[in-house]
């Protein structure tokens, strides 16, 4: 009996020993990982987990930033900059992937994972896990490629509503949408057709009040490509809506735009700058504040961009300036901008917001707008300005490390990192 109990004894012991060198060697392994600095999801961190997801960028010996755009076909294209510091100061790559209109969120997070592992497959390549990786590839190539069918046109067509209804409330809201587009390297060709409709009712003390408008338009647009730098085209505009006071309008719009940067680094910078010149006609509803049931004006405007997307952060700014040729003083002068920053370490702010300086309402109805028609948002009423802003800030602080996923009791706790990379 003592002999077993001697033999169970070692076995423990010998057992102990194992499970303490592979706890140290996995340990090293784990602090000998590939530093990365990324906006990470839980399925990422599951699915990606030889390297140390870092919180603050100093700490990283690689960080990643993303851009996505819509492609032409609805889908969207997903593009990272690997970036490389410290000890790999000097490596860079770009990869990319792009994903199809019927792609569920799932199908997307698996390519986003494979594309990932890819671009930082050169950095893991110089650390020691570099001994247990493994390299496959599980799709058969065909010879030739087969021909587009549709030449690249995306046709889409969409319905909405809500309906909500209350004791002495009600609204009723449809929209709908139709779409045509085309986009090439030469091309970008735009089609787009829209109907929308609310209604909203309010029974106050016995007495029904309604509030009730339309809209609808038919866009188009229309651009070529001259070279990397250079394009041109216009769009023609149609539309109606009853808040706006517009039985129909006419817009067209021709231009030409130059970029400062090439259009192949736009989805990392982009300095724009488009002029338009054209033509604005109008058959309103009611008579307007200057005696008008219809007019035409040549019209034109200028437009600024100005994006950039860093490891700081990211800034998307525009500027925008119109007026009519035949009057000066009636312009609208817009500023928009978006700003994601980080500020220091675990430090980060992010802001939004626009503004207007408004002197072109030339559609105002005569005699101004009744105090219901205001609150319900019947009319459009007169205004010199408009603007609006959001912003907000998150620190975070504690353990540079983020690797660990622990789903129980729900996803609650975590980061607050607002920087936008991946």
């Amino acid at each position: 009996m003592k002999k077993i109990l001697l033999i169970l004894l070692s076995a423990i012991i010998f057992t102990d020993l194992l499970s303490q060198d592979n706890l140290l060697q996995t340990d090293t392994l784990r602090k000998d990982a590939l530093n990365v600095f990324m906006e990470n999801t839980d399925y990422i961190r599951k699915e990606i987990r030889y390297v140390n997801y870092v919180r603050d960028i100093k700490d990283a010996g690689v960080y990643v930033i993303s851009t996505v755009q819509r492609t032409g076909s609805g889908g969207r294209e997903f593009t990272y900059f690997v970036v490389g510091q410290n000890e790999y100061s000097g490596m860079a790559d770009t990869i990319s992937f792009t994903s199809s209109p019927d792609d569920t969120e799932d199908e997307i997070r698996i390519k986003e994972v494979r594309t990932l592992q890819m671009g930082l497959m050169r950095y893991v390549a110089k650390t020691p896990l570099a001994d247990y990786m493994k390299i496959s590839y599980t799709q058969s190539l065909s010879e030739t490629v087969s021909s587009d069918k549709w030449n690249s046109w995306v046709f889409r067509a969409a319905i909405n509503g809500y309906l909500n209804k209350e004791q002495s409330y009600e609204t009723i809201y449809l929209n709908g949408n139709v779409s045509a587009v085309r986009i090439t390297e030469d091309w970008k060709i735009n089609f787009r057709a829209r109907y929308g409709y609310s209604i909203e009712k309010f029974d106050i003390d016995e007495e029904l009040i309604s509030s009730e408008n339309t809209s609808r338009s038919f866009s188009t647009l229309i651009v070529k490509s001259l070279s990397d730098h250079w394009s041109y085209g216009g769009s023609i505009n149609l539309g109606a809506g009853s808040y706006s006071n517009l039985k129909n309008s006419l817009i067209i719009m021709p231009g030409i735009e130059y970029d400062l940067f090439p259009y192949s680094e736009s989805t990392r910078r982009q300095l724009r700058f488009l002029y338009s010149i054209g033509y604005n006609a109008a058959h309103y509803i009611d008579t307007t504040i200057y005696d008008k049931i219809k007019e035409a004006h040549p019209q034109q405007s200028i437009t600024t961009a100005y994006e950039v997307v860093q490891k700081w952060g990211t800034i998307d700014v525009s500027l925008e300036y119109s007026n009519y040729l035949h009057d000066w003083s009636l312009n609208n002068l817009s500023l928009y901008g978006r700003f994601e920053l980080r500020i220091a370490k675990g430090l980060s702010l992010n802001m939004g917001g626009g503004a207007s300086l408004i002197h072109d309402q030339l559609g105002l109805v005569k005699g101004g707008a009744t105090t219901e028609e205001v609150l319900l948002r019947r009319k459009e009423i007169a205004t010199q300005f408009s603007y609006f802003t959001n912003f907000g800030f998150s620190y975070t602080f504690g353990s540079i490390y983020n690797n660990v996923v622990n789903p129980r009791f729900g996803n609650s706790g975590g980061g607050g990192m607002m920087f936008y990379s991946y």
